[in-house]
Formats: C-alpha cells, structure tokens, sequence
C-alpha cells in the first residue's frame, strides 16, 4: 500500500460512545470529513447504550454532563436518565451531522501500524481491514464489565447477569436476589428493584461514602428561572463547575475544611437513612471520603434499611446450584445473581491489540501501568490518540470536560497533519511522557486516592492509572497546543527536531 497522492489525512475513530462521537464532531467542525467511525455494536451511546438495568441514570447534573457545543437547556430535568443521556447523544450526531461516518456492527480487534504507509491498518472481527493515516482510540474505561472469577459460578441453576448485560427477559417479581456489589451501579438498581423481589441480599464487600442526590426534577421556581431568564442555563453551568472545582477537588487533594464538610454530610445521611446502629456501622467506611468513587444517592440507605433486604459483609467463598455461601459458612438461597462488580477500567484499549512500529505491542509497553502524554500521546506509536486514557479520568467533576478538550486537541493535531504535504506522523517525545508523568504522580500522591482502599481508579498493584489530580483548567491549558514542544513530527524521509517535552511549558 501507498499513501494517497492528496494530502486528505484518513481518520479511523474507533468507538461511537461519549469520546468518539465528540471526536467525531469536532473533526468536522473544522472541516475534516475524511473519518470513519467504527462502532462494533449496531447503535451509538457507548456505555450509556449498554447500561440499561433498573434504575440507571447520570449521577453527573445534566447542565454539566454535557458537550460544550452543545449545551443542556432542559429547565425540567437536573439528573438524566439512562435513556435520555442516549437520547442526547444520539441528537448530538444527527444534529451534528456525523451520523454518516459511523459504520456499525465493525468490532475493531487489532491495529498495526504498516512501515509502508506509515499509517495504520485495522482488523475487524470478521477478517476485513482498513486503512488510515491517524488511529483515534475512542473505546472508553467503561465497557468490558468486571465479574469476579467465584468458585462453584458455574453450577449455578439460576439467573446470573452483570449490570452492564441486564438480561431483561428475567422477569424478578417475587424472586430472591443477591446484588454483588454496593458501588453507584448496585445504588441505583438496588432501590429500583426491591419491591418488585421477594428477598435481596446485597453482598458488600467494603463499605462506600454516600451522599445525598438532590431531586432529578428541578424545584419549580428554578425550572422557571431556567426558562425565562436568558443566560440563566450557562450561569448555572458555571455554578456547578466552580462549586466542583473549589469544594470536591479540594477535599480529593486532603484540604481538611473542605473533606470535614463533605464528610459530615456524608455521615448525617448515613445515621438518617439507618436507624440501626449495628447496620450503620457496617455501612461506615474504613477510609477516607473519596478514596474510592463517591455514591450519589438518596434512596440507598432507607432501602438497605428495609426489613426484606439484608446487607451481607461476609465474603463470598462459593457459588451453589441453589445459591451463594459464605465465609461464616451460611448459605442462602437465591434465584437469580446480579453483579454490580464494575468494569476493567485499568486494561486501556483491551482486548483491541495495538502494534506499533517494529512490532512493538502497546499492552507490553504498559505492562507497568498505562501511561501517555496528556493521556493522549504515548512515544513510539506515531499518529495515534486516545481519548479517556491513563489519568484523564475526572473524580471530582464532569468527565466530559476532559473529553471535550480532548476532542479539540486531536481534531487540532490532524488539522497540522492535513496541513503539511510530506505525510508527516507525530508522536509525542519520550522526555515530554516522563515530564507528564511526573507531574500526574506529583498530584495523584497529595490526594486521598492514594490512600489504602481498593478502587477502580487503581491497578491492582496500587498504581493510580485513571484520574487527574488537578484542576480540569490545567488540563484544558495543557491540550490547547497540538503543535508545541512536547511532540516531534517524522517525515517520510526522516524526522524533524524535537521539542524539550516539558508539559509545564505547554501549560504557559
């Protein structure tokens, strides 16, 4: 293969969820029609297609969990459901006009670079391939759900489903469940679906801060203001952003004012959901407040509260025909077995092999841990972006922030490639990964996320590979220069000066 005489650069995104689809528009708001999205499901929405259970919905206020290009202004609804978060989503890309870029049912296994082209090639799971000059890894932290390995799984006689897989020909009216789990996916379907079952059994395994989820309707005066006033939607917006950034990241970074007022209004909702002593002490967590993903919700103590749901904190050590035991040696009888277990969010662009020149394989360059420039670049592997990678996750505020920045800078970076007539490739500099990752470690190490507690932002070793530790502003400064000193541009006969790769200058 050869590269096209034009200077059109091809653009494979891959994955049509949240990070693809903002990806998507940016590159043709800037008049980059040249992409293909490849979405292996037949529908668009990501993790907000697949998640479908009982209950499901953002936990993230909808004026702040969503695209800056396109704003929320519904003034009814403050916290969206499952089914309107893919609603919007699938409004954004009609309405942006990208809707026919994705091709679907097209699971991306395998991405090689080809020394020919200097380009990419793509497998498909059905054995076709595709080429492109700029690869964007668009696949998410959220989509390959995590179901702990139990002795005896397979034995089981009845109904067993991860939350993310919701079997809804299951029907649970009068049955018994056992939710595995108590993380933001178990506090939503928990309390969705304990009337409809005969007896719930929700197995803990540590116990998690919960705070309070305002209404998902808006009180009636403020719908009003929204509606009425002009302005009124970006002001409120701002509010949250700004009341996320002062209070939230503080208390992550270990600012004692700040952690001591979220905590209190943690434990005031756990001792007013929870009359029973003995069942609030099992519910107090053993660590910090935000050591682990914070739970929003307002429903889920009174319903662990109930007299037909029991909390089990003894681990499980195997899995019956009919049921579950456990390590004090009680069985108990279930009909069916939810996981709210999460999902394999420290296995970046998994099971998707990613083979860079010389056959290096990406998954072998992070066997210590993923890491990549900006979260974005990673030094060897030219002409490929990924978005929502290592630390770009947000704890304290909307991830969306960062995807949108994201989207900017990479739509920026092929706009500096489509400009230039030598089929450059660019790729950040070693130097400028080892500055980054300084800084990332820096942060992450003043926060309570560090802490001694077991998360998801965590490999299992403990390395913090998921979060940004400063404020989202930084991280928006930082990605606003494709060009600068942190990447080296290679031409087809050779390769241009690099930069110092000091992120810190970026940030200027």
């Amino acid at each position: 293969m050869t590269r096209r005489p034009d200077t059109s650069t091809r653009v494979a995104v891959i994955g049509a969820g949240y990070a693809g689809l903002a990806a998507a528009v940016q590159l043709r708001r800037r008049g980059i029609t040249s992409f293909t999205v490849y979405e292996k499901a037949s529908d668009l929405g990501g993790t907000w297609r697949d998640n479908t259970y009982p209950g499901a919905g953002c936990d993230i206020p909808s004026h702040l969990y969503s695209y800056e290009f396109a704003p929320y202004r519904d003034g009814r609804v403050r916290y969206p459901a499952q089914s309107q978060v893919l609603e919007y989503l699938r409004t954004c890309a009609r309405d942006e006009g990208v809707l026919p870029h994705v091709r679907y049912d097209t699971e991306i296994t395998a991405v090689r670079h080809d020394p020919a082209t200097r380009g990419w090639v793509l497998h498909t799971a059905d054995g076709r391939t595709h080429a492109a000059d700029v690869v964007v890894s668009a696949v998410g932290q959220l989509h390959r759900p995590h179901v702990p390995a139990l002795p005896g799984a397979e034995d089981f006689e009845g109904t067993a489903f991860h939350t993310a897989r919701w079997d809804h020909a299951h029907g649970l009216d009068g049955r018994s469940v056992a939710v595995v789990g108590t993380g933001s996916s178990a506090a939503q379907v928990v309390p969705a679906i304990a009337d409809r079952v005969r007896r719930l059994y929700v197995v803990q395994r540590s116990a998690n801060w919960v705070l309070p989820k305002p209404g998902a309707r808006f009180h009636p005066a403020l719908s009003l203001l929204l509606r009425g006033v002009p302005g009124a939607h970006r002001a409120y917006r701002s509010l949250l952003y700004r009341r996320s950034e002062a209070v939230m990241l503080r208390a992550l970074r270990g600012n004692r004012a700040a952690g001591a007022l979220l905590r209190g209004m943690a434990v005031r909702h756990l001792r007013a959901g929870v009359p029973d002593p003995e069942l609030r002490a099992r519910l107090t967590p053993d660590f910090a407040l935000g050591c682990k993903r914070i739970v929003l919700s307002s429903d889920w103590y009174p319903t662990l509260a109930r007299s037909d749901v029991d909390v089990v904190t003894e681990p499980i050590t195997r899995i019956t025909a009919k049921g579950f035991e456990t390590a004090d040696g009680a069985h108990r009888e279930v009909d069916t077995i939810v996981y709210a277990t999460g999902f394999r969010t420290t296995e970046f662009l998994a099971p998707m092999t990613v083979t860079g020149p010389g056959g290096r394989l990406l998954h072998e360059v992070w066997r210590g841990g993923a890491r990549a420039y900006l979260g974005m670049h990673v030094p060897g592997f030219p002409n490929l972006f990924l978005m929502y990678g290592p630390n770009t996750n947000l704890g304290h505020n909307s991830v969306t922030l960062a995807l949108d920045a994201q989207a900017e800078h990479i739509a920026g970076c092929v706009e500096l490639l489509d400009a230039r007539p030598d089929g450059a490739a660019m790729e950040a500099t070693p130097e400028a990964l080892e500055a980054w990752q300084r800084l990332v470690d820096e942060g992450c190490d003043a926060t309570v996320w560090a802490g001694a507690c077991t998360s998801w932002f965590k490999t299992a070793d403990g390395t913090l590979t998921n979060n940004w530790p400063y404020r989202t502003s930084l991280y928006r400064r930082m990605t606003a220069h494709p060009g600068g000193s942190g990447f080296r541009f290679r031409a087809a006969a050779g390769a241009a000066a690099q930069g110092t790769g000091d992120p810190r200058q970026v940030a200027d």
